[in-house]
């Protein structure tokens, strides 16, 4: 089993919109993701929440959660969310940015932007390790 983790600052956005998507694409057999922030914000954007329910994935029970080294260990790739220098490393953990706006008070419109840009990169990303469902 792989485990990815989507990483931002709150993990309240973008990594919750990646893990959601890879979890719904990915085989359960082969990968999982989690998401994580190095200071979780108090709940996911309502805006981010509201893009997902467009496309049938419910984030109303998502919590932002803290990147812990326990976590870290478990992994066996990282991938930051454009964060910049408040991104996270982690030494040893394969690792990858994906250099996307904050949707945090964004227009709707801007906010499927990113969601239908980050669904694309998951798909992506699946693709290229062959995680996908069958």
């Amino acid at each position: 089993m792989n485990t990815v983790i989507f990483a931002c600052v709150h993990n309240a956005g973008r990594s919750q919109i990646a893990a959601a998507f890879f979890n719904l694409l990915a085989d359960p057999a082969k990968a999982a993701a989690i998401s994580a922030g190095t200071a979780p914000g108090e709940r996911v954007h309502p805006e981010v929440a509201s893009a997902m329910s467009e496309v049938g994935v419910d984030l109303s029970a998502a919590e932002p959660k803290l990147l812990t080294e326990a976590m870290a260990r478990s992994a066996q790739l990282l991938i930051t969310m454009g964060c910049g220098d408040r991104c996270p490393v982690v030494p040893g953990l394969a690792r990858d940015d994906w250099p996307l706006p904050d949707p945090k008070g964004q227009p709707a419109a801007t906010v499927r932007a990113i969601r239908d840009d980050i669904r694309q990169r998951v798909v992506e990303l699946l693709a290229a390790h062959g995680w996908n469902r069958a």
